[in-house]
């Protein structure tokens, strides 16, 4: 959790807090749950949140590589060195073969929403037996962020969350979603939230 006090007011970010629990979910609730499979997830995850919200779940950016989405920051952790709190979490993976996510807590589900929790159930129903490479097509998808990201910026670029909205009733309108995503930028700017 991240905790930014002024004499007026007090944010508290806790993106860290529901990725780490929402990755614990995913490991516990899906079979071959490694870390690609992970990786999808957690895409699915954010993208279908920000789509009817206006915002992620756990404030990680994604980029376009060849294979699909990849919240960069966590593959490296995930390859590499894990934080303190990550490593409190779930096992180490191994270095070669199948790279299974192991908890060793159990899951919190304090620091998410009603809908939150929802979306993790709804994707664990859907892909609870998918394999990473099905869920590697369903990130494919054409029009949807990562293609648009590929075709108009290219490969190991950024996906700008406002690509998940489209003219589907569940989703914001385009000019919603900007606007809440201006205002939570400001407000982070202000306060000094990073």
């Amino acid at each position: 959790m991240h905790i930014v006090a002024d004499s007026v007011c007090m944010i508290i970010t806790n993106h860290r807090e529901k990725l780490i629990n929402a990755i614990i979910y995913f490991a516990k609730n899906t079979n071959k749950c490694g870390k690609l499979k992970l990786l999808k997830l957690l895409y699915f995850l954010d993208f279908s949140h920000f789509k009817q919200t206006g915002k992620s779940v756990t404030g990680i950016q994604y980029f376009a590589w060849e294979m699909g989405p990849v919240p960069k920051k966590l593959f490296e952790e995930l390859s590499g060195k894990m934080g303190s709190d990550l490593v409190k979490a779930i096992h180490a993976l191994p270095k070669e073969g199948f790279q299974k996510i192991r908890p060793k807590k159990d899951f919190n589900d304090d620091c998410f929403s009603s809908r939150e929790l929802r979306l993790l159930e709804e994707l664990t129903f859907i892909f609870k037996d998918a394999n990473a490479d099905q869920m590697i097509e369903s990130t494919h998808f054409r029009n949807e962020p990562w293609d648009k990201t590929i075709k108009e910026r290219g490969e190991f670029q950024p996906i700008d969350y406002l690509l998940a909205v489209d003219d589907n009733g569940s989703s914001l309108s385009h000019d919603d979603a900007k606007d809440r995503m201006e205002e939570r930028r400001e407000m982070f700017t202000i306060f000094g939230v990073a």
